[in-house]
C-alpha cells in the first residue's frame, strides 16, 4: 500500500515503519497519524506479521512530537482513536513492537517510546516532554510516564519540560539500550533474531499478560483474569513443538498455530 509520509517494508513476519518527514524532524502531521494507524491496523490484523519495528528517518530526530504548525492553522491536533501515530491507545496490540531510536524523541515521540514494548536508541538523542513550554500538556504521554517510573522522576521530566540524554533515559529504563548509530541496524537485526527463536504465540501471550495483568489493581487480580493469548498459546500446536524440540536437542519450528 502507497503512503506519503510513512514507508513501511515487510520482511518475512517483520513489518518496518519509517516515519518519513525528515524535513519537520519527523512531527506527525493529520495524515502522517493516519497512515500510522492504517499501517498498525494492517500490522494487527494480519496473522503472517510477528513483529514491528518503528524508525524516524534521516539523523537528526525520531519523531519530535506534533507538527505545532499545523496545530496552530487548524487549532486542534486530530488523531485516529488508536492514539498518537496510531499506536499510544491501542490496547489490545499484543504482538512486540520495537522503536528504534534514531534521534530526537521529544513530545508525543517520547509517547510513542512508553507505547513500544522495546526501545534501542543511538548515542546522540534526546528525550522530553516539553509541552508545558507551549501551554500545552503532553496528554497520554502523562499517564504512561506515571506508570513506568517512580512519580518524583515523572513528574520533575513532565512539569519541568527539560531535555535529557540517553544515558539518563536508559538509567530511567524509557529505553533498553544505546548503541553508536553505526551499529543501530546490526543492534535491530540482534533483537529480531533473538524474538524470532521464541514462539510468536507465548510472545503475544507474554505481552497480554503483562499489560493487561498491570491493569487488574491487585496480584491476586492479575492471577485469576483471564487472557486469550495464553489460552490459545497453552492449546497450540507451537506449545507441542516447543516442548518436543528440547527433548530431542534440536531447534522448534515455529507455525504460529
Amino acid at each position: 500500500m502507497s503512503y506519503q509520509f510513512i514507508k513501511v517494508v515487510v520482511t518475512g513476519d517483520v513489518m518496518e515503519i519509517t516515519i518519513q518527514r525528515p524535513e519537520v524532524l519527523n512531527a506527525l502531521n493529520r495524515k502522517a497519524h493516519a497512515e500510522l494507524a492504517d499501517a498498525f491496523d494492517r500490522f494487527a490484523e494480519n496473522s503472517a506479521l510477528n513483529i514491528s519495528v518503528l524508525k524516524g528517518s534521516g539523523e537528526r530526530a525520531f519523531c519530535v512530537g506534533s507538527d505545532l504548525k499545523e496545530r496552530a492553522e487548524v487549532g486542534s491536533d486530530q488523531m485516529p482513536p488508536s492514539g498518537f501515530a496510531g499506536l499510544t491507545e491501542r490496547f489490545d496490540l499484543d504482538k512486540p513492537v520495537i522503536a528504534l531510536v534514531n534521534g530526537d524523541a521529544i513530545g508525543g515521540g517520547l509517547e510513542i517510546i512508553l507505547a513500544c514494548d522495546l526501545a534501542i536508541a543511538v548515542d546522540t538523542a534526546r528525550f522530553g516532554l516539553p509541552e508545558p513550554k507551549v501551554g500545552l500538556a503532553a496528554s497520554g504521554g502523562l499517564h504512561r510516564l506515571a506508570r513506568q517510573l517512580p512519580l518524583k522522576r515523572a513528574m520533575e521530566i513532565a512539569l519541568k519540560g527539560q531535555l535529557f540524554g540517553a544515558a539518563e533515559a536508559r538509567e530511567l529504563g524509557l529505553i533498553n539500550e544505546i548503541v553508536p548509530r553505526q551499529s543501530l541496524e546490526d543492534t535491530k537485526k540482534r533483537y529480531l533474531s533473538d524474538l524470532k527463536e521464541c514462539s510468536p504465540l507465548a510472545l503475544r501471550a507474554t505481552k497480554q499478560m503483562m499489560l493487561q495483568g498491570l491493569a487488574q489493581g491487585s496480584l491476586e487480580n492479575a492471577f485469576s483474569a483471564h487472557y486469550p493469548c495464553f489460552q490459545q498459546m497453552l492449546s497450540s500446536e507451537d506449545a507441542k513443538e516447543g516442548v518436543q524440540a528440547f527433548a530431542e536437542k534440536r531447534k522448534p519450528v515455529w507455525k504460529c498455530r
